[in-house]
This record gives C-alpha cells, sequence and structure tokens, in this order.
C-alpha cells in the first residue's frame, strides 16, 4: 500500500535561492505518515492516547530537484520494514505539475510507551500495518 499525501509549497517554507529549505522535507514526511494511518483506520493521536508514541530514530533524504513556492507536490509514502520494535517509511516526493521526483527519503520509528522505553506495537495497530505492507 502507498499512501498519496497533497502538499502545496508556502512561500515561508522557501530560503533566499526561491528553493523549499531542506528540513522542510521532513515535515512533508510527517503528513505522509499521518495520512498513511489514516488510510489504515487509525491516527498518530490514538496511538497516543493509548500510551504509545513513535519517535524517529533515523531519517535520510536525497533531494533531485528543488521545490519552489507554490508548487503542488505528492508525497508518496509506503511501508518499507515492519517489525514488533521498529518500523520503517519509504517516501516520494512528485511535482504535480511535471511528475518529476523532487526528493527521496526515509524514517525510521521505534515505538515506546508513556515511559519512553521501547516497547512492542500493541496488536490492533500491528495488524492494520500488516494488512497495509502487504496490500
Amino acid at each position: 500500500m502507498s499512501s498519496r499525501s497533497l502538499v502545496r509549497v508556502r512561500y515561508a517554507e522557501t530560503d533566499q535561492m526561491g528553493f523549499v529549505y531542506h528540513s522542510h522535507f521532513l515535515a512533508y514526511f510527517e503528513i505522509g505518515r499521518t495520512d498513511y494511518f489514516r488510510e489504515l483506520g487509525f491516527t498518530y493521536k490514538a496511538m497516543e492516547a493509548d500510551g504509545i508514541f513513535m519517535p524517529v530514530v533515523e531519517c535520510a533524504c536525497r533531494y533531485h530537484l528543488p521545490a519552489r513556492y507554490d508548487d503542488e507536490l505528492e508525497i508518496r509514502t509506503s511501508l518499507k520494514m515492519l517489525s514488533r520494535l521498529k518500523i520503517r517509511f519509504d517516501y516520494r516526493v512528485v511535482r504535480k505539475q511535471d511528475n518529476a521526483t523532487i526528493a527521496e527519503g526515509s524514517t525510521t520509528h521505534v515505538p515506546v510507551g508513556r515511559d519512553g522505553k521501547p516497547c512492542r506495537i500493541p496488536s490492533p495497530y500491528q495488524a492494520a500495518l500488516n494488512h497495509g505492507k502487504h496490500s
């Protein structure tokens, strides 16, 4: 399964050269993850209410082309790896106008409880994620 999220580049996200500043892509990745979870039928908010948090423990981004103010970008998010103790998402950011790949990246997360210690992903979320991975 791959989810698709649309983002329109805001002026405040650009740098002096008129390009999207590199760190904003991590926020775009978060939008993609959030929408991915929603498409599976749950939200980050629900997980956190259940005492499960998913901090980023590793991230990567490779930039291919610049994105500029008012570009419409599509964040394509897929689940790359899932275990009971770790989850990795891959992202591809595409400019809608010409379908050009702007950036590709990944984030790796470890579930932690309210105490901040690693824990297992609870079975209802694990089942939904497994279903998404195999869809």
